[in-house]
Order: structure tokens, then C-alpha cells, then sequence
């Protein structure tokens, strides 16, 4: 069976990657297995500067998804350039960097301290965090501040460029346009929905900051409605996410329009559900009828 499939600056031997912000980069899941199994990997958001996150309780689980509200905690763009991504060398894998910011100008200071690393092959921008005071779904929910962003930083950027879209909009199909209007290469789809759980013995929210990104499989018919729109609306690469758990899942995704799939927080329940579902899907590619990944791609639509 054929897993191979094909987004601008990325031939990927499978179509399944981590989620970026679920796996961290890499260290502690190569203890499971070889991280060379994986399509590519997107890594942990990067910053101008380190940032420590919001105040715990950060997580919480729902029933059929998880909370979280971590505020973009990580060690800052040159720490990740220097000490963090030279691990994911050795193995035959494309990475991903993550860049977020709250600004545009710090959007554009990360991507440009990027383009140093010969670490990475693409970037995914990120303008859909849900869980930050300034930046992140404040770009991605406004389509004039998408379109700016998104154009600076397709400017700035020496590798291709995926747009991770927010859910939290009313028309999916308007920000895709925003963004694809401005150059992006592709689109990741989708980032969390804002969410808010209750401590009943306390009385007030479980999580510090209130709310928090609703992730895992109760957002799944969301993320592959949305990406269902924007296919039949747009001819732009699509990597889809959003509660996939098995390789069923990764399927429905492909049938939407996804050219390929990122797992999220499935991994925090399951550290080899990557690899579990890579190992799955060419029995359920065959079982569905397909001789491909490719030949998977969009064949959903009616």
C-alpha cells in the first residue's frame, strides 16, 4: 500500500504527524519508538522570547476531549534553533516549526531566526492559540489581521508556510481565502475550541485562566465539517487535525479533503498512537477500497 503523499515543500512517507503543542520535540517519544515512523512532525509553538505559560490548573479532562490552557509555554525561538530541534537530525523525518507570537512584528523575528536552522522544512504559523492575553485566535479570527500576518510572514519566510486556522470564526471558507489570498502553501485544520469546565465543590472554573482549548475527539465532526468546506471552496494542501484516535479516523479526514493528518491528544493517552495508526491504515485504506493515500484525498465529496 502506497502511505506516500505530497503538500509544497514536503514529500511525506506516510500522511501522519504530531500536533504541534502535544509532542513537545520529540525527546520524550522517541523512548516509544522510532521517530523515523512519522510522516513529519510539527514541533512545540516557538516564541520571540521564553514564555512560561498561564498559571496551573492548565488542564483539565472533559468527557471526550481534554482542556488546556499552557499559553505557549516554551524556551524562547534561539534556545529551540540551538538546543531543541539538532536532536531531530538523525532521524528521517520532516519537521515542522510552529511560530506564534503577539505581535506581527515578533511573528515575522521568529520566522526570520528560522530561517537560519537547517533543521525544518516548513512552518506552521500559528494564529489560532486560544489560551494567550494578546496574539494568537486574535489573528485568526479577524480575516484582515490573517491576511497581513499571514503576507509578512509568507514574505519573511525562506520555507513554505501552513496557516493553522482557529474553529472559534463563523465562516471557515472566508478566513481560508483571507489567508490563501496572502500566499499561505497550506492550511493546518483545526486548532481548539474555546471551552470551560466547572469545579463544583470550589464553585469556579477547574482552569486558572477560565477558559481553555477544547481538544480530542469530541471536536472531530467539527474539524472535518470545516475542512469539508474549505476543499470545496478552495484548491489548497490541507492538514487535518482534530480528535483523531484510530486509523478510521485518519480516513474520514482524507475523504474531507485533508492531504494529510496530525494526531493531538491522542498521544497524551496513547504515546504510540502514531505509530499504532500508520501501522493500521493500509488495512483500512484496502477495506475502504482504496489503493492509496492519494487515492483517498477528497473522494468524500458529493
Amino acid at each position: 500500500m502506497n502511505l506516500t503523499t505530497r503538500l509544497p515543500g514536503l514529500t511525506l512517507k506516510n500522511p501522519v504527524m504530531p500536533a504541534s503543542g502535544c509532542f513537545g520535540f520529540g525527546k520524550e517519544y522517541s523512548q516509544f519508538y522510532d521517530l523515523s515512523e512519522l510522516g513529519a512532525i510539527i514541533v512545540k509553538a516557538a516564541t520571540g522570547e521564553a514564555r512560561y505559560g498561564n498559571p496551573t490548573p492548565r488542564v483539565a479532562e472533559t468527557s471526550s476531549g481534554m482542556l488546556n490552557a499552557i499559553g505557549l509555554q516554551n524556551p524562547g525561538v534561539e534556545k529551540i534553533i540551538d538546543e531543541e530541534l539538532p536532536f531531530l537530525r538523525s532521524y528521517d523525518t520532516p519537521v515542522i516549526a510552529n511560530v506564534a507570537g503577539s505581535t506581527v512584528e515578533e511573528y515575522i523575528k521568529v520566522t526570520e531566526a528560522l530561517n537560519r536552522s537547517e533543521d525544518i522544512s516548513a512552518l506552521e504559523l500559528n494564529i489560532s492559540c486560544p489560551n494567550v492575553k494578546e496574539g494568537g485566535v486574535q489573528f485568526g479570527t479577524d480575516p484582515s489581521l490573517a491576511k497581513e500576518v499571514t503576507f509578512k510572514v509568507k514574505e519573511a519566510s525562506n520555507y513554505p508556510v501552513y496557516v493553522k486556522m482557529s474553529p472559534n470564526v463563523s465562516n471557515i471558507v472566508e478566513m481560508a481565502k483571507a489567508v490563501a489570498d496572502a500566499g499561505a502553501d497550506g492550511l493546518s485544520m483545526i486548532n481548539t475550541l474555546t471551552g470551560m469546565q466547572m469545579n463544583l465543590k470550589q464553585r469556579k472554573p477547574i482552569i486558572a485562566n477560565k477558559t481553555g482549548g477544547l481538544s480530542g475527539p469530541a471536536i472531530k465532526p467539527i474539524a472535518i465539517r470545516m475542512i469539508y468546506e474549505v476543499r470545496q471552496s478552495l484548491d489548497i494542501p490541507i492538514i487535518g487535525m482534530g480528535g483523531i484516535i484510530t486509523a478510521e479516523d485518519a480516513l474520514e479526514f482524507l475523504l474531507a479533503g485533508a492531504d494529510a493528518v496530525a494526531v493531538g491528544t491522542a498521544n497524551f493517552q496513547n504515546p504510540l498512537a502514531c505509530p499504532d495508526i500508520i501501522n493500521d491504515l493500509p488495512r483500512v485504506l484496502k477495506q475502504y477500497g482504496f489503493d492509496s493515500v492519494e487515492d483517498a484525498i477528497g473522494k468524500g465529496h458529493v
